[in-house]
């Protein structure tokens, strides 16, 4: 007997699975496969996929009463966008950054000032924990209507003890309340704070102190590893102190320079190393052999005025599995839609609209270590599914600047109606 879906959403013109890679990545021609079914229709139950094939195929087989029935009307029906690099709990704006960057002033020298992440601490550290919630959750809210399910989010804007726990308990109740799923990072090592810029060691011992206590509301732990932020010695002591005490770990490298940074990576086996605009093509080779997803920003150096684009495609051709993030943050990149990063990844690193959707969702799960739940339209999966209002998937960057979202189903819930939140009350 048949197990009988309590929703059926069909007639969708292009139904875009990204099926097979539950295990691993995508890779190489992998990336160009949507797992693309023509009129098709996907059968959900308890908010989970309990089958996915043809309309006629699943019309024939639960023609039913009683089956909730979502006709998509011949659009695009995908899995919910995984935004797998964040930064979205913190305080105040820096617009007045964006203009002294206009005026030619670039982010490190703003950063050397007092300005940058700097500021945000300064921002974040003045909020509560009952504001703070609030302003992070209308980013959340934002990237819903824009499509996007799952969500990394980092602290980093608190460098201290009491601030980073903080945020990480702001992380962890929007967790609990909000329709997107989230996954909380500890960033304490983002920079150096103020209080310790002649003492850059001992923040790197407050850091491996608190490891412990923070465990509790963190699953990976990151390191920003670059010009401004750790040496590769420093990193590789937060990262080994994270690594035993069972974290994930995640690291930023050559966002701004290389320092050595994509060597530590491979070496302690990191889940994600991101940003590698100033990779080179010895260490493309590196990291080709240890099966690292390779997380591309291509909104922080558009937003920086920077030609200093990863290269995504040469990363594709040579193997790497890469995935695409905002990294939403109110400094490099105050851009919550995964929609204009993938227009971006295919306009500077030169990839094409099916390799994009790929490291938008099936890849970005695999950033998670989340590929067995979400990022594809699978028998067994989180029914988190959204409809596009265009007829083909090229249209997706094609038509940049505009958000193309009609329905976001969430486990299997209707939540975004008409590009609007539905009240679930």
């Amino acid at each position: 007997m048949n197990l009988l879906p309590d929703l059926l959403i069909q007639n969708c013109g292009q139904l875009l699975t990204v099926a097979g890679a539950s295990r691993r990545p995508k890779i190489l021609k992998g990336m160009d496969d949507l797992g693309i079914i023509l009129d098709g229709a996907v059968a959900i139950k308890d908010g989970n996929i309990i089958d996915v094939g043809t309309t006629k195929q699943l019309g024939k087989k639960y023609n039913k009463k009683g089956i909730q029935v979502i006709d998509a009307l011949g659009k695009v029906v995908l899995p919910g966008f995984v935004d797998c690099h964040t930064h979205a709990v913190f305080g105040g704006d820096r617009a007045g950054e964006f203009v002294q960057r206009l005026q030619g002033a670039n982010y490190l020298e703003i950063l050397k000032k007092g300005g940058g992440i700097l500021s945000t601490v300064e921002n974040t550290r003045k909020l509560t924990l009952e504001k703070l919630i609030n302003v992070s959750k209308k980013y959340l809210d934002t990237m819903l209507l824009d499509g996007t399910t799952t969500v990394e989010v980092k602290s980093g804007y608190g460098l201290d003890k009491n601030n980073e726990l903080k945020i990480l308990k702001a992380i962890q109740y929007l967790q609990k309340t909000h329709h997107i799923d989230i996954v909380p990072t500890f960033l304490g090592a983002h920079t150096i704070p103020s209080e310790y810029q002649s003492y850059p060691d001992a923040y790197v011992d407050l850091v491996c102190n608190i490891l412990q206590e923070v465990k509790p509301y963190a699953t990976f732990c990151d390191v920003f590893c670059d010009e401004g932020g750790f040496d590769v010695e420093q990193t590789e002591r937060i990262l080994s102190t994270a690594k035993k005490l069972g974290f994930g770990l995640k690291i930023h490298i050559n966002e701004f320079k290389e320092v050595g940074g994509v060597p530590l990576a491979v070496r302690l086996c990191v889940t994600s190393a991101d940003h590698l605009d100033n990779i080179k093509y010895r260490d493309i080779l590196k990291l080709k052999k240890c099966g690292i997803i390779c997380v591309l920003l291509p909104g922080v150096p558009f937003f920086l005025m920077k030609n200093n684009y990863a290269p995504g495609r040469k990363m594709i051709e040579e193997g790497l599995p890469i995935a695409l993030a905002t990294d939403f943050n109110p400094g490099t990149c105050p851009c919550a839609n995964i929609q204009m990063i993938i227009t971006l990844a295919c306009l500077k690193l030169c990839i094409t609209p099916a390799q994009a959707i790929n490291a938008v969702t099936i890849n970005a799960a695999h950033a998670l270590e989340m590929a067995d739940r979400i990022g594809s339209i699978e028998v067994g999966k989180q029914a988190d599914i959204i409809i596009l209002d265009i007829q083909d998937y090229n249209q997706l960057p094609y038509y940049f600047g505009t958000n193309h979202v009609k329905k976001v189903f969430k486990k299997g819930r209707l939540i975004v109606e008409d590009k609007q939140l539905v009240d679930l009350r």
